[in-house]
C-alpha cells in the first residue's frame, strides 16, 4: 500500500475535491481521478473509510489528502478548502456528491430528519460549491460538479427527504449557472444525473422499512457514475449529463407522463425498493454520524450480482459525434445507392 504524502498539484495538473468521498459514487470517482494522476482532496465523515479510500487513490496513482469533514458545517467546508488550496494547489474541479437520507414513508419521518437530510444533501452541495467559487472566481477558472439523480426530477415514493433535496440541488444548479453565463465567468458548473447504484448507502442508510432497501433497478455499479462525472468535469460547457438508459426513461416519462409515472411507481415504488430480507435492527445508520468510522465498506454495496459495469447510452452520450457522423455516412450511402439503382 503506497504511503505518498500529499504535495503540490499531480501529474496531470489537476487538484480536485471530492465531496462524501469515504463510499459509493465519491470513491469510485476519487479513485478514478487518482488514476490520471490528479491530486484528490477527499472530504467526507468517516475516518476508516476515509483512510482507505485515500489508499485507493494513491494506489491508482494521484496524490491524496483525506480531511475529515461533515459537508453540513460551513465553516469546517469553508476550512477544508483553503487546506486543500495551501497544501495541494489551486482547485481545478470540484465535485458534490455527498449526501445522508432517509427510506420510509413522508409520515414515519421525523421533522428533525427531514431537516438534517437536507442540510447534508442540499446544504452540502452549497457550502461546497460557495467553498469552490471564494477560491475560483478571484482566478476566473474552474468547474464544479454536481452529482444529481434521475431523481432530482422525479419524486419516488419512500425517499421524500432525498428527492427534495436533490430538487433543491436542480434549482440551485440553474440559478447559478445562468448568474456565471451572465457574468461571462471562466469557471463552470455542470450537473450529472445518476441512476439506481450499487453503492454502500442501501446498508448503512437510515431505514424505517420493512424489508432492507435497494436501489431502482437496472442498477449500475459506482464506477458507471464515476466515468460519467469525468467526463462531464471535462465537458463542463454541457449543462447537464445523463448516466444511464434508466435515467434517460424516467426524465423523458416525467417530461411527457408525469401523471401515467405518478400510477405506476405507485403500483411497484414500495415493492420495487426493498430486497426480500427483513431489515435487522443492528442495521447501521449514517445520517446523524458515519457508518464508515470504524469500517470500510468500499466503494461497492450488496448487489454485485445483478450490477452492471457498462451503460451503452453513457458511451453514445460520450461519442454523440461520432454517431452523427456514422449516421450521416450511412444516410449518404443509402441515397447513392437510391440514385444508382434509379439510373440503372
Amino acid at each position: 500500500m503506497s504511503q505518498q504524502q500529499p504535495g503540490r498539484a499531480g501529474a496531470d495538473g489537476q487538484v480536485v475535491v471530492v465531496t462524501g468521498a469515504s463510499g459509493g459514487v465519491g470513491r469510485a470517482t476519487a479513485r478514478a481521478f487518482g488514476a490520471r494522476g490528479a491530486a484528490v482532496a477527499l472530504l467526507a465523515r468517516g475516518e476508516e473509510g476515509l483512510a482507505r479510500a485515500a489508499d485507493e487513490v494513491r494506489d491508482a496513482g494521484g496524490t491524496a489528502l483525506p480531511l475529515n469533514v461533515d459537508v453540513s458545517d460551513h465553516a469546517a467546508v469553508d476550512a477544508a478548502a483553503d487546506r486543500v488550496e495551501r497544501e495541494l494547489g489551486p482547485v481545478s474541479v470540484w465535485v458534490n456528491t455527498a449526501f445522508s437520507t432517509v427510506f420510509a414513508p413522508v409520515t414515519e419521518v421525523k421533522a428533525e430528519e427531514f431537516r438534517r437530510a437536507t442540510e447534508v444533501t442540499y446544504l452540502g452541495f452549497v457550502h461546497g460549491t460557495l467553498a469552490a467559487l471564494r477560491h475560483m472566481e478571484p482566478r476566473d477558472a474552474g468547474t464544479i460538479v454536481q452529482v444529481g439523480s434521475a431523481l432530482a426530477y422525479r419524486g419516488v415514493p419512500l425517499q421524500a427527504a432525498y428527492c427534495a433535496a436533490k430538487h433543491a440541488i436542480q434549482g440551485f444548479h440553474e440559478s447559478l449557472r445562468c448568474e456565471l453565463l451572465h457574468n461571462k465567468s471562466g469557471v463552470r458548473v455542470t450537473m450529472v444525473q445518476l441512476p439506481g447504484l450499487n453503492t454502500p448507502q442501501f446498508t448503512w442508510v437510515k431505514s424505517r422499512l420493512p424489508r432492507n432497501p435497494r436501489p431502482v433497478a437496472p442498477v449500475y455499479q459506482p464506477e458507471v457514475a464515476a466515468r460519467g462525472i469525468l467526463y462531464a468535469a471535462d465537458h463542463p460547457e454541457r449543462r447537464e449529463h445523463w448516466v444511464g438508459g434508466s435515467t434517460v426513461a424516467t426524465l423523458l416519462g416525467d417530461k411527457f407522463a408525469p401523471g401515467l409515472l405518478d400510477r405506476y411507481l405507485a403500483r411497484t415504488g414500495i415493492q420495487g425498493q426493498q430486497t426480500d430480507r427483513e431489515r435487522s435492527p443492528a442495521q447501521p445508520d449514517n445520517l446523524w454520524k458515519p457508518a464508515d468510522a470504524h469500517h470500510d465498506y468500499g466503494a461497492h454495496g450488496e448487489f454485485d450480482d445483478e450490477a452492471s459495469s457498462r451503460s451503452y447510452q453513457l458511451w453514445a452520450s460520450h461519442h454523440h459525434g461520432l454517431l452523427a457522423a456514422l449516421g450521416t455516412a450511412a444516410a449518404t450511402a443509402v441515397a447513392a445507392t437510391a440514385v444508382r439503382r434509379a439510373l440503372s
